[in-house]
């Protein structure tokens, strides 16, 4: 099948045609249906949302990682973006149930030939919770500041020669060299609009197109954020409003406690339950229950310091790897959903390949490069794994002790809060070994990076990778990615102990919950 971008395009005319409708009879007509509904199922208790004293309905949520504040425009990790995309904050584009950048706040956009000047048309009568009324200008407003002020993700942008809005409704993007990734950049964090007159404290408030709102004192850091119903909400693609008034997401990062609040009501929605913790909870409580595995781009990485000794020499690198018995780690964490995964691009993004033949568990291989590397049992590796045990488990750093005492390393387990972690790890490089959760979807651009914290530099993976961006067609850019991943693996610059998928458990009755990709975005305007 033909991926080129061209028919992105194209499907984009037709997107259009499809579901710009006006609000007519039949719009009006569905509100009504659903809101009659919802307002009978609160009052005789019987449906999927609580009631408040006030006689609106009222969703929870946990969630494991908490975002350290609302800052989009400058605060890494993509618990931010899980949360405020699609909900409080719109985009461009958006990305659609297969991980692919379709049209939302774009009425339609058009590509030149050459791929230097992308034209977006933008959608009429939207407006910000303020009341604003959204034009290109707030998208000229908001992707200028992130070049001009080096904000986050900012160097995705890096091929832009001007974004300029022509009118309030036709914006341009004017390029210095094509960008394969441009479109699918524009569906995350650089895309969004954000109204360009606002004055809003961004680190604790949030003014967005979005279905929410997050309400005055809506936000208390690493404990919850509450979504309020956008009642003025534009409709979106769908003509769609809210279903629920009230969304709290908590977050709960000890497993234990989030399953006691889902038994207990105190939230409807564990996103994700430990795969493991489902063997604590009884039959007659699993009957209250749908337990989900949805597919996602979480890898779990064990982090290799490649600019730091002895980590520079690959037959120690290697060595770690040969040592590593995923079976054993798959098995541990209830085996059921994760899956092994021998490179750093999981089954939904372009360019994955079945790289776990290149290491499979071999301790006498291991040893044997050791002991070329010159370390014997007089002559001990001692390697740290510092990581934040009490989101990722402490389990894990039990088990890679073990393994990687079996072939003579010796390894000391730094527990650290995750904003220690950001600090020493993420931006200090101070680490030998490390343990997250790289959950972002087409990520493979940190392998190409030697400031990233891997500390790993080969220039033919940012030879191919830099390829990959100039590429015309999806297939282009996916075998070129792919060719660098395999060198990337084989170069043993990273382990990667499983591909994460998270198991949601969701009460029965409450529906509308994407579930795929639900840890980097989770939309949920149609949760019910």
């Amino acid at each position: 099948m033909d991926n080129s971008r061209e028919r992105r395009v194209e499907s984009a005319k037709v997107w259009r045609k499809h579901v710009k409708r006006a609000l007519g009879v039949l719009g009006v007509l569905a509100l009504f249906v659903t809101t009659v509904a919802c307002s009978k199922e609160s009052a005789d208790g019987s449906g999927n949302s609580i009631e408040n004293a006030d006689g609106k309905s009222k969703l929870a949520i946990a969630l494991t990682l908490a975002p350290t504040n609302l800052d989009i425009r400058n605060t890494s990790g993509t618990a931010l973006e899980q949360v405020l995309l699609d909900n409080v904050y719109e985009g461009l584009l958006t990305l659609d149930e297969r991980n692919l950048p379709v049209p939302l706040l774009a009425d339609t956009y058009e590509v030149s030939d050459d791929a230097l000047k992308y034209t977006f048309r933008i959608m009429t009568a939207v407006t910000f919770s303020n009341g604003n009324t959204l034009t290109a200008k707030d998208f000229e407003y908001s992707i200028n500041d992130i070049i001009t002020n080096k904000l986050k993700n900012y160097e995705q942008l890096d091929r832009v020669k001007s974004v300029v809005a022509q009118d309030d409704l036709t914006l341009t993007i004017e390029m210095k060299a094509p960008d394969a990734n441009l479109l699918w950049n524009l569906a995350g964090r650089i895309g969004i609009a954000l109204d360009r007159t606002a004055t809003n404290d961004l680190m604790n408030s949030a003014i967005g197109t979005g279905p929410f709102t997050i309400p005055e004192s809506g936000w208390v850091q690493d404990q919850s954020l509450t979504l309020q119903k956008n009642a003025n909400y534009w409709g979106g693609r769908s003509n769609e409003r809210a279903k629920v008034d009230e969304i709290l997401i908590r977050y709960i990062p000890d497993p234990n406690a989030a399953v006691n609040a889902l038994l207990s009501d105190d939230v409807q929605v564990l996103a994700p339950i430990v795969e493991k913790m489902q063997d604590g909870i009884s039959d007659a409580d699993k009957e209250r229950f749908e337990f989900l595995v949805a597919e996602g781009s979480d890898k779990f990485v064990l982090a290799f310091n490649n600019a730091r000794e002895p980590l520079t020499d690959i037959r120690v690198r290697k060595a770690i790897r040969y040592a590593i018995d995923h079976d054993e780690i798959i098995a541990a964490r209830g085996g059921k959903a994760d899956l092994k995964l021998g490179g750093p691009i999981p089954k939904l993004d372009p360019g994955y390949q079945d790289l776990t033949l290149l290491f499979t568990y071999d301790a006498e291989q291991a040893k044997s490069l050791l002991a070329e590397a010159g370390y014997n049992d007089t002559n001990k590796l001692k390697l740290t794994l510092k990581y934040c045990a009490t989101v990722y488990g402490a389990e894990l750093g039990s088990i890679l002790t073990s393994q990687l005492a079996k072939v003579g390393i010796e390894l000391e387990v730094i527990n650290v809060e995750f904003a220690t972690w950001l600090q020493d790890v993420y931006t200090n490089k101070d680490y030998d070994l490390s343990l997250v959760d790289h959950n972002e979807p087409r990520d493979f651009s940190a392998w190409a990076n030697s400031d990233y914290y891997f500390g790993y530099d080969n220039p033919k993976v940012k030879e191919l990778y830099t390829n990959s961006t100039f590429a015309k067609t999806d297939d282009e850019q996916a075998s070129l990615i792919a060719t660098a991943a395999k060198l990337v693996s084989q170069d043993a610059a990273a382990d990667w102990l499983f591909n994460y998928r998270t198991t949601l458990a969701i009460k029965k009755g409450v529906s509308g919950l994407r579930a795929n990709s639900n840890q980097t975005r989770l939309p949920l305007i149609n949760l019910w």
